[in-house]
């Protein structure tokens, strides 16, 4: 991407790097800042997210909100703790370090040697770079040998330095922990839970702006289903989106042309785990296709076993082509089976569960233990009434079977043994049985997913620069503009802008320069409205509306200008609107 389109993106507000009167003094990379249109582009990106993958099955999901600091158990349960690491290699010489992964691809490139290093330990990595002699790029200095680093943030909760805790990597683990509670209120699967919010991630040497950063945000649902029924009542939804998949079979054998089937035809070829799965990824290709991405330049990537997180069993990437990064990795689609509540259940010692309602009632064998007082008081003596307490607390199932397979327990620090009890079997019939559900999860980056949408927004037209934004997420919807700057037009315009704001509408009041320069100024912050107030508005009560794209106008009646406006918003050309309104259409080349 052109060096121009940074300029615009940083001088016009959207985004640019923090802490920048501090550059050079402190390590400030991974981190950028934004501006007002950068805010607000960010802001109806992550409605659009909602309006696309939430509000329309508020039946089945649920939004929620947890903390950015956690408890250090909730990421030991997670496995974030022992796996949540990337490869790091430092220079003896001058002290500088290096993502071991990323300097072996880069440094072997630059010779002509392409090489994928995803899956790779540090023990292959390391002799990668010995036989290929890779030294450190800044001053030739040798490598030492390559070490594992947690990319956790970590921190201490309360003033006492046991309480260990963590910045979350990922927003997943709020939804996980909250599964009880959630399904209590929802009464029954599949249950969506979905989170926005800021994550941490310390990486070890972040570059290329939005798209490798220490803080970034992210979309997340973890969709929860019953493994017996996979099935998406809401697959027929989707019939017309086709998806673009590199399988693990095609990654494996080195193909590149991806094939091109339904969300239907994946589950179905095994291409793709299950109903849901398939579904949530063709929801991902019309969201990115909103927001000016043509799925031409969209595909998802499968990753091999050795490249899958740790609690995966399936999962593509969905990839964008861009200009500046090649192929950029927007979001993940992983089917995480039952890792995620199996971890959180045993970490925390509580049953995290649903139940299903047996298609046939079915007969269990349940026991009841008792306890036989002589024979404790016997061996306990005056502690019989503490080994009677621990009895009383423990779980029958849990004794019966230690009490079988070992012929003893201990409980609470007592022997237990099978004299000490009797136990009762008892025949009950159950028509539901309790389980474990499966995860579901897409998760999506929204800095990245942002600076997609600028990429294919960026345009330029004559010489000039025009920012080609969806008018739904386009941070200012409309600019209003007096042709001239005289008190009785700016008045008019100001009126106009703040009921345009009172319905909800963003937008800006502008009256410096020439008309033309306005235009084409609101054209490349990515504006896609403009109202004109000139002399006729005095005389008729009618402004002119332009479109930013066609460069087309219509004159409207001011108490119309908001209805006009919303049916451009929701996607309507200017032509369809002014034929269905019988409105003057202009086409002029400014």
């Amino acid at each position: 991407m052109s060096d121009k389109f940074n300029d615009v993106v940083a001088e016009s507000g959207y985004y640019w790097p923090s802490f920048d009167v501090y550059r050079g003094k402190v390590e400030a990379g991974g981190f950028y800042d934004y501006g007002l249109l950068g805010v607000l582009l960010k802001r109806n990106i992550i409605e659009k997210w909602r309006r696309t993958f939430i509000l329309p099955y508020l039946d089945f999901t649920y939004e929620v909100e947890t903390p950015i600091i956690m408890p250090s158990v909730v990421f030991e349960a997670s496995g974030h703790v022992e796996h949540f690491t990337d490869y790091l290699v430092t220079c003896s010489k001058c002290g500088r370090k290096y993502r071991a992964d990323h300097l072996v691809e880069e440094e072997l490139g630059k010779r002509g040697i392409k090489i994928k290093t995803e899956g790779l330990n540090e023990g292959e990595l390391t002799d990668l770079i010995r036989r290929n002699n890779i030294r450190c790029p800044a001053c030739g200095g040798e490598l030492s040998d390559v070490q594992r680093f947690n990319l956790l943030f970590k921190t201490t909760i309360g003033p006492y330095s046991e309480n260990v805790g963590y910045l979350r990597p990922e927003t997943a683990q709020g939804m996980f922990v909250n599964f009880n509670r959630i399904y209590r209120i929802m009464g029954k699967l599949p249950i969506a839970i979905a989170q926005v919010g800021k994550v941490g991630r310390n990486e070890i040497s972040p570059r290329q702006g939005l798209v490798r950063l220490r803080e970034f945000s992210q979309m997340e649902i973890e969709l929860f289903f019953d493994p017996q029924d996979p099935s998406c009542p809401f697959i027929n939804e989707v019939d017309d989106v086709k998806l673009r998949l590199l399988t693990e079979g095609d990654v494996a054998n080195g193909v590149n042309e991806p094939r091109v089937v339904s969300a239907r035809e994946a589950v179905k070829m095994g291409y793709v785990a299950n109903e849901w799965m398939a579904f949530y990824m063709a929801l991902s290709v019309k969201f990115l296709k909103s927001l000016g991405v043509p799925e031409e330049k969209q595909m998802f990537i499968a990753k091999l076993p050795n490249e899958r997180a740790h609690y995966a069993r399936m999962v593509y990437d969905h990839v964008v082509n861009t200009e500046r990064f090649g192929w950029l990795e927007v979001s993940g689609h992983a089917y995480r089976g039952d890792y995620d509540l199996s971890r959180h259940a045993s970490y925390s010692g509580q049953e995290i569960s649903a139940v299903r309602r047996l298609r046939e009632p079915k007969v269990i064998e349940m026991h009841r233990v008792y306890p036989n007082p002589s024979r404790i008081r016997e061996v306990y003596g005056d502690k019989a009434p503490l080994v009677l307490r621990a009895l009383a607390s423990v779980n029958p199932e849990e004794l019966v079977k230690a009490l079988v397979d070992k012929g003893e327990a201990i409980i609470d620090g007592f022997r237990v043994t099978k004299d000490m009890v009797f136990i009762k079997t008892e025949s009950r019939k159950i028509s539901t049985e309790s389980f474990t559900p499966h995860v579901i999860e897409p998760s999506f980056g929204i800095d990245r997913i942002l600076y997609v949408t600028l990429e294919n927004a960026y345009t330029l037209i004559e010489g000039k620069v025009v920012l080609r934004l969806p008018r739904d997420v386009a941070p200012i919807t409309v600019a209003v503009l007096p042709i001239v700057s005289r008190d009785e037009l700016s008045k008019v315009a100001r009126d106009i802008r703040i009921s345009l704001v009172n319905e909800g509408i963003t937008a800006v009041y502008d009256d410096g320069g020439t008309i033309g320069a306005r235009y084409a100024k609101w054209d490349s912050l990515g504006t896609p409205l403009a109202v004109t107030i000139d002399a006729d508005t005095l005389k008729d009560n009618t402004v002119t509306v332009r479109d930013r794209d066609s460069r087309a106008q219509v004159r409207v009646k001011i108490q119309d200008l908001v209805p006009v406006i919303r049916d451009l918003i929701k996607g309507k050309s200017i032509n369809e609107v002014a034929a269905e309104r019988n409105l003057p259409l202009i086409v002029r080349s400014q």
